[in-house]
């Protein structure tokens, strides 16, 4: 893919921000999108431009799509990056928590490709790039709204890129694995929100905060994942679908190969819902 003029969401910090750098290196015009523009202020130039971008902000994206109109006049690329996850048992998820979760990495990339098709449809060969996960093909316990969101998103995905081939518009969904950012600490704050001070799981409490930081262990660091990306962006016979990342692999090939009683078992074990006396504790709790 030659380069052009790119749009990616959640640049603030981590995969957004890097990925962001690299392209321009590349000679891409891109603009960054993040709700505080100014973390951005130290990387801004004349070919990385932040924009404010809340993408559950109607107002915002419609903004977007105005000074792209202004500016370009098309986009190459659209990066639907932003993102967040809400762990905690789902059976307890508050229930505005869960729209949060599918509003941000759902329903937001859709109204992302809806509201800015006009420009990309002006491209030559522009591509729409939706940033999954590997926990969408394999759902781990205290990540069920994170999983289902992103299995939602790949979906997603593969509807739009069977219906906008005909308009050559590509689609390409990422499915990253453990990647170095600023999501484990992010995803176990939000336990102050999701999960109730009288949880029947207090018990099984680390488990869950692991959960929440299990993909900053051993993760890919970000700069070496996006290099990767930008490869395979490169890549005249691009995939429709990137694994990239610690467990990227082995994860869903674990989902492909073992029975599903098997892989209950070992993720059971692995999260500490195979303790009897730890969940009788927690109940009692």
């Amino acid at each position: 893919m030659k380069p052009g003029i790119a749009l990616i969401t959640g640049c603030s910090t981590g995969i957004g921000r890097e990925l962001a750098l690299q392209l321009v290196a590349r000679g891409w015009t891109v603009y960054a999108g993040a709700r505080r523009p100014e973390a951005l202020s130290d990387i801004a130039g004349e070919r990385l431009i932040p924009l404010e971008l809340d993408v559950n902000d109607g107002a915002h994206i419609k903004g977007c799509l105005q000074r792209l109109e202004s500016d370009c006049g098309r986009l190459d690329m659209l990066v639907n990056n932003a993102g967040y996850g809400a762990m905690g048992p789902i059976v307890e998820m508050p229930l505005e928590q869960m729209r949060r979760q599918f509003e941000t990495n759902v329903y937001a990339p859709l109204v992302m490709a809806q509201t800015l098709l006009p420009l990309l449809e002006r491209s030559d060969a522009a591509l729409i790039v939706n940033i999954g996960s590997v926990s969408g093909i394999l759902t781990t316990p205290f990540s069920g709204a994170y999983c289902a969101s992103k299995a939602a998103l790949h979906s997603i995905s593969d509807a739009l890129r069977m219906e906008l081939a005909p308009f050559g518009i590509g689609v390409l969904t990422v499915q990253p694995g453990g990647i170095r950012s600023e999501f484990g600490n992010n995803a176990e704050r939000s336990l102050a929100e999701t999960l109730p001070a009288d949880s029947r799981y207090n018990a099984l409490r680390r488990y869950i905060e692991a959960r929440a930081r299990a993909s900053q262990k051993n993760g890919t660091p970000t700069s070496e994942f996006v290099a990767q990306l930008v490869r395979a962006l490169e890549n005249p016979n691009r995939p429709a679908e990137v694994r990239i990342g610690n467990g990227s692999t082995t994860l869903p090939l674990m989902k492909r190969l073992l029975p599903l009683r098997r892989v209950d078992r070992i993720l059971a074990k692995r999260f500490g819902l195979l303790a009897k006396e730890s969940a009788a504790e927690s109940a009692k709790a």
